[in-house]
């Protein structure tokens, strides 16, 4: 598949020749037999994706919001409690390429089911960690084993969905999971105020199972997905390939630079809100996590960002977006640092969607591991993101973590700059009559 842009798409697109539609596309035809807006299985198969969405993120970050009470417990700080989030991500990061390789053999749907029932399970397990060394590791595994969906679900979508619908499709799956990561924290909140840590856990990993079942049952059996080869030289080719086309580094770079922003501060914002001048209970702070409704709205409407705007505009006003709401929530007034997080949280989802939509619309071969490696570098983000503003608040306070935050933003700005710029020059260089 070819990549899509729009007229003003060229933010981060490198340099390469736009290739003219077809008349016999299959995006034009009639007879294209993948899935589009009310057709068919359409609405099946994004329910079920934002299901599983939805469970990815609740599991993925359960602990998040109740980092104080797993701090108070185990007796340690916020730096050592963080890693019971970075784990879990940094699970992710390490096993996204080799589960996207198994989807490539097994199938998407396979592979996505086959992860999710391992991640439930081990779910079960983490209300009973006997030290945090012990939930440490089982977040670890937990992580490894939601590695098979995030790349799988971008590569199903992208065989099954035509590619007029494909960023709305992602953008409803990215949605899943902005709802799966308010509803674990402000389920976990609650719960924990009134029960503690380990029965809020559980709460979630049964709403996981739920979730997961109903995935199965959902999701319509793929139709276009073509078996490839497990071999690690053909592997390590399709890899080498991915890496060396810049639009997709710049790509990569991106999503990572905004999820070490999303990362590092909802990690800290617990500890923020709970000590002074604040002061507030748990299950308050658990409730905060409802601005998660602002990145659903802003995931999906992703599609009609870029069509409005490029692609480069869209990354830039994510980006801005994201920077503004990071200033505000410097203030110690509480309504100010809310819409912090409602603008932090709209810019990041809305810049996610947008880079992880150019993945799938730009890779013309082994969709599966490119888009592993861009959840290999968001979530490489996130960990980062945890660790590093959990570091930095630990040194400066809330402002230390707003400053990894601004350098982040910045990064995404600039590589955003650089990209429009080689593709300018790409394009004089381009012989008259080559478009």
């Amino acid at each position: 598949m070819s990549p899509a842009s729009t007229g003003a798409s060229t933010s981060v697109d490198a340099a390469r020749p736009a290739a003219s539609p077809s008349p016999a596309s299959p995006d034009s035809s009639d007879s294209d037999s993948r899935l589009s807006p009310g057709g068919p299985g359409y609405r099946r198969m994004s329910f079920a994706l934002f299901l599983a969405g939805v469970a990815t993120f609740a599991l993925l970050y359960s602990t998040q919001a109740l980092l104080p009470l797993i701090s108070g417990e185990f007796g340690v700080a916020a730096s050592e409690a963080s890693w019971t989030v970075a784990a879990a991500t940094g699970g992710l990061a390490l096993f996204v390429l080799p589960m996207s390789a198994l989807s490539e053999r097994y199938g998407r749907r396979t592979v996505m089911t086959a992860s999710l029932a391992v991640a439930v399970t081990v779910g079960m397990l983490v209300p009973f960690a006997p030290s945090i060394g012990a939930l440490v590791v089982l977040r670890g595994v937990q992580g490894a084993a939601l590695a098979g969906l995030p790349a799988s679900a971008t590569a199903y979508l992208a065989e099954e969905v035509r590619p007029k619908a494909l960023v709305t499709a992602i953008g409803l799956f990215v949605a899943g999971n902005s709802v799966g990561g308010m509803s674990g924290r402000v389920i976990t909140g609650w719960v924990a105020q009134e029960w503690g840590w380990r029965v809020s856990v559980g709460v979630i990993g049964a709403l996981a199972v739920a979730c997961a079942v109903a995935f199965r049952l959902l999701l319509p059996a793929p139709k276009h997905f073509t078996a490839g080869s497990l071999r690690p030289r053909v592997l390590l080719g399709t890899v080498r390939d991915h890496l060396s086309d810049p639009l997709l580094r710049r790509l990569y770079a991106i999503g990572a630079l905004f999820m070490t922003v999303f990362g590092g501060v909802y990690t800290v914002i617990g500890y923020r809100l709970t000590a002074e001048p604040f002061g507030l209970p748990q299950g308050i702070v658990g409730s905060i996590f409802l601005v998660y409704l602002v990145g659903t709205v802003s995931a999906s409407t992703a599609g009609r960002l870029v069509g409005r705007l490029g692609r480069r505009g869209a990354l830039y006003l994510a980006g801005g977006t994201t920077a503004a709401g990071l200033l505000l929530s410097l203030t110690a007034a509480l309504p100010l640092v809310l819409l912090g997080l409602v603008l932090i949280t709209a810019g990041f989802f809305a810049g996610h969607a947008v880079a992880s939509s150019a993945v799938s619309k730009t890779a013309t071969h082994g969709r599966a591991q490119a888009s592993a490696l861009y959840q290999s570098a968001y979530y490489i983000g996130s960990s980062a993101g945890s660790t590093v503003g959990a570091l930095a608040f630990h040194a400066d306070g809330w402002t230390g973590t707003v400053a990894v935050g601004l350098l982040a933003v910045l990064g995404v700005v600039t590589i955003t700059a650089l990209g429009t710029r080689a593709a300018r020059v790409a394009a004089r260089r381009r012989p008259v009559g080559a478009h």
